[in-house]
C-alpha cells in the first residue's frame, strides 16, 4: 500500500465560501466551523449547507473547561436539549476543575483522601484501567509535570535535571488506592491529579445521554479537539467531521470523514507548546509520564473514532506518546473498540481498515491491517 502525503490545498482556507472539496464535490457548499479563541482544534465540524427538510437545528457556544464547547441540537426539544447540557457542562466543570479550589478535584489532591462522587468515581475507574492497558501512559498523576512546566498557568518554565526527578518520583497511578464500590480513593505520598486527559470524553458521552433523555435524536458537541456526534443528521445522512492538519493553521483539513453516533478525538503536539527563549527549543504538551519531559514520537498527530468518548480521549494522548509502532500494535490488540487516523511527519496518512468507507478526503491513504504489515 503506498504512503501518500496529505493534501495541501488552500481551497479549504476560505471558510466564508461555498466549496467543492478536491473538485470532486464530495461535500457540496462546506461550511467549516473555526475554531475559535482558546479552543484547541484537532476534530471539528464541516457541515453541508442547510436542508430544510433535515430539521430545525439550534447551535449554542459554552465556554468551560478551559475551551470554547459548540452543542447542535436538531428537533422539536431542541432548546430543553441545550439548556440541559449546558447546565451539565457547568457542574462537571465545577466538579473536576483543577482550577477551582472548591472542585472535588482540587479538595481531593489537597486532602489527599476521599469518598469520591459518582461522576468522578467513574472516570478514575476508566483513567486507571487505561493505565493499565496502556502500560502507563495514560497517567491522571502527571498533574505535578504539567505545573512544573508551566502548562496549567501559562507560566512556562523548562526544568532542572532536579526539579524533573523530584515530580517524576511522584507519578504512577499504580499508587493509588481505589475502591470502586465504596468509592473511597487514596492517592500516593505527595501525588495530585488531573482528569482533563480524559474528562471531556465523558463529557461528550454524558451530554448524548442528555440529548436522548429530552427527546433528541440527533445532534453533536464539540468540545475543543474531541468531536461526539449522536445518531446521523436528520436526513439520515453522517455527520461530516474534519481531521486538522497539524502542519497547517486552524484552517487546513488533513482529511474529512464521516460518522454516525460516535466520537472522534485528536490530539497532537502543535495543540499547546511553548519555544524557550534562551535556546530556542520548542516544547508541546504531551508530557511522557516516563521520562518527565514532552514526548517524542514519530507521529504529528492521533485520531481516536469510537462509541467510548472517555476511551478515544484516553488513548489519542497515549498513542501519540506511543509512537507509530505501539499505536498501531495496541490497536492490533484493541481493533474491537476503537479505530485510529494516525499523521507522521511527513505528512503521510494511514487509517485503520475499519474506517476506509467512511474517509471522504483526501483519495488516496495508507490502510492499517489487522495482519502484520501496514
Amino acid at each position: 500500500m503506498k504512503k501518500t502525503t496529505i493534501q495541501k490545498s488552500r481551497q479549504f482556507l476560505l471558510p466564508a465560501l461555498a466549496l467543492c472539496i478536491l473538485g470532486g464535490c464530495l461535500i457540496p457548499q462546506i461550511r467549516h466551523a473555526k475554531p475559535q479563541d482558546g479552543q484547541e482544534s484537532g476534530s471539528y465540524i464541516v457541515e453541508a449547507a442547510e436542508d430544510p427538510e433535515a430539521g430545525e437545528k439550534e447551535v449554542r457556544n459554552v465556554f468551560s473547561m478551559d475551551t470554547v464547547i459548540t452543542l447542535t441540537a436538531y428537533g422539536q426539544n431542541r432548546q430543553k436539549a441545550l439548556d440541559m447540557a449546558e447546565a451539565e457542562i457547568l457542574r462537571l466543570n465545577d466538579l473536576l476543575s483543577t482550577g477551582l479550589a472548591d472542585s472535588e478535584i482540587s479538595r481531593l489532591n489537597a486532602s489527599g483522601s476521599m469518598i469520591l462522587s459518582d461522576d468522578t468515581s467513574a472516570i478514575v475507574a476508566k483513567a486507571l484501567e487505561l493505565y493499565d492497558s496502556t502500560d502507563g501512559l495514560f497517567d491522571i498523576t502527571i498533574y505535578p509535570l504539567m505545573q512544573l512546566w508551566g502548562f496549567t498557568s501559562q507560566q512556562y518554565h523548562v526544568p532542572t535535571a532536579e526539579e524533573l526527578d523530584d515530580a517524576v518520583a511522584r507519578i504512577g497511578s499504580d499508587r493509588i488506592a481505589y475502591n470502586a464500590e465504596s468509592h473511597e480513593i487514596t492517592l500516593g505520598e505527595g501525588q495530585t491529579i488531573d482528569l482533563g486527559g480524559i474528562a471531556k470524553g465523558f463529557t461528550s458521552a454524558r451530554l448524548m445521554d442528555i440529548y436522548r433523555q429530552a427527546g433528541i435524536s440527533s445532534g453533536l458537541v464539540s468540545l475543543g479537539g474531541n468531536v461526539q456526534c449522536l445518531n446521523a443528521k436528520p436526513d439520515g445522512s453522517p455527520y461530516r467531521i474534519a481531521i486538522r492538519d497539524p502542519f497547517g493553521t486552524e484552517l487546513d483539513f488533513a482529511a474529512t470523514m464521516e460518522i454516525t453516533n460516535e466520537a472522534i478525538i485528536t490530539s497532537g503536539g502543535y495543540e499547546r507548546y511553548f519555544t524557550d527563549e534562551a535556546s530556542g527549543v520548542t516544547y508541546q504538551h504531551i508530557m511522557d509520564p516516563r521520562t518527565g519531559n514532552p514526548a517524542k514520537t514519530d507521529l504529528a498527530s492521533v485520531s481516536i473514532i469510537t462509541q467510548d468518548g472517555m476511551l478515544g480521549d484516553g488513548l489519542s494522548t497515549s498513542l501519540y506518546i506511543m509512537g507509530m509502532e505501539g499505536a498501531v500494535s495496541y490497536w492490533r490488540e484493541h481493533q474491537e473498540e476503537f479505530q485510529m487516523v494516525l499523521i507522521d511527519p511527513d505528512g503521510n496518512l494511514f487509517v485503520t481498515e475499519g474506517l476506509k468507507d467512511q474517509m471522504l478526503t483526501p483519495e488516496r491513504f495508507s490502510i492499517i491491517t489487522a495482519g502484520n504489515s501496514r
